[in-house]
């Protein structure tokens, strides 16, 4: 299949619909997030109801599970606009977990329906004070009790676990790491406790707590997918996770650049702006024309899955390549564009200042950038270079 990377019509419209939800519903917000580290239960409101008149909620599950259906290309050009957004107010569309998809039809009227419905929230609770990129170290454990299962441990970093009711909880069966399993747990449930909150580098429109699971007994029919599948699901989880960070950073990259342009057109130095200034020329050079080539990639990668030319198996790597040019590319524009802003890049008033805060992050959760360097080292080894140095033919990839 011939890769076109042109916009169709319909697809043109949905970043149209993304762009304006941005720029009408996250943008106004943003200082107020800023100020007080999260928005007030109205404000909140209000952007849920917009979430769902634009049609930009659970745009990653299926329309008979009540959401919108979205290919991994479309969620891409969402998640971009998104991403232009401070305090990472690109976190009240909700998204629930893809693991969900595969539930029962029960747990689907429980929590998946509910969830991409906007009643409900998940949060999905990995990593661990001594488990973070090697998830074999998790020591929280599932043991069966009647029939259910009892479980005991603490997670970390747990994203939204603030404002969720319910966890996808990565656990081991009897602490046997082959035995990995996600359960789906209430947060009311006993046992279920917030140990404390951290504060972050970043401000972020909801909370990482740290959550306790002190004996919380669950029926098996919480158990998502089958006992022993956790890698399988959590690799998913991390997955499309790593494409939408890609899209988002790319987002909040392209932002830093117009505002750095913009800032550099109107700032006068020396009698002149500083953009006629070469210093400052080939600063905002670097920017675009980085920006430029992690744009490419990631649409490249987001297009040929959506159109069958890039395997499951393929995109695990290549969403590795993804996150990492595009992370690492995105802190290196927002530093740029701190430093053409000068003073007033150092303000939190400025989206400049917040984007160098809040894309710190990207290189670290969802696997660092050192882990997508190992999974992409690990698949050239295993495989060669193809996947990274071919090109699509009508035979598939590369």
């Amino acid at each position: 299949m011939t890769v076109d990377l042109r916009l169709s019509p319909d697809d043109a419209e949905l970043q149209r619909r993304a762009r304006s939800f941005t720029e009408t519903w996250l943008y106004p917000y943003e200082q107020e997030c800023e100020e007080r580290n999260g928005l007030t239960p109205d404000s909140w409101e209000k952007i849920k109801a917009a979430t769902v008149e634009h049609g930009l909620h659970a745009i990653n599950h299926a329309p008979e599970d009540g959401g919108r259906g979205l290919s991994i290309f479309q969620q891409i050009l969402v998640q971009e606009e998104l991403g232009k957004a401070t305090g990472s107010l690109w976190d009240v569309p909700w998204r629930p977990a893809i693991p969900l998809k595969i539930a029962t039809e029960e747990q689907k009227d429980e929590y998946l329906r509910p969830a991409c419905r906007g009643e409900r929230r998940d949060c999905y609770a990995i990593t661990e004070v001594g488990a973070g990129s090697d998830p074999s170290m998790v020591t929280t454990t599932a043991v069966r009790d009647g029939d259910g299962w009892t479980l005991t441990g603490e997670k970390w970093h747990v994203t939204s676990g603030d404002i969720a009711d319910f966890v996808l909880l990565h656990a081991h069966v009897d602490g046997d790491p082959s035995k990995a399993t996600v359960f789906i747990v209430d947060k009311d449930l006993p046992g279920v406790r917030i140990v404390r909150t951290p504060r972050y580098m970043h401000t972020f429109v909801f909370e990482h707590p740290i959550v306790a699971f002190e004996g919380v007994r669950v029926g098996a029919d919480k158990v998502l997918g089958e006992i022993g599948q956790g890698y399988e699901l959590t690799k998913d989880w991390f997955v499309e996770e790593r494409l939408m960070i890609g899209a988002r950073t790319v987002g909040a990259a392209a932002r830093a650049l117009e505002l750095s342009t913009t800032f550099a057109g109107k700032r006068v130095q020396f009698g002149r702006p500083i953009v006629e200034f070469q210093g400052v020329e080939f600063m905002l050079a670097d920017m675009a024309a980085e920006i430029m080539a992690a744009k490419a990639l990631l649409y490249r990668v987001g297009w040929e899955f959506s159109h069958g030319d890039l395997s499951r198996r393929d995109l695990h790597g290549a969403a590795a390549a993804v996150k990492l040019l595009c992370s690492e590319t995105a802190g290196r524009v927002v530093d740029r564009a701190v430093q053409i802003h000068g003073g007033r890049g150092y303000m939190r008033e400025q989206p400049v200042e917040r984007l160098w805060r809040e894309l710190r992050v990207d290189r670290i959760w969802e696997g660092t950038s050192e882990i997508q360097r190992a999974v992409i080292g690990n698949e050239l080894r295993k495989r060669g270079p193809g996947l990274y140095t071919g090109w699509p033919t009508e035979e598939g990839a590369g």
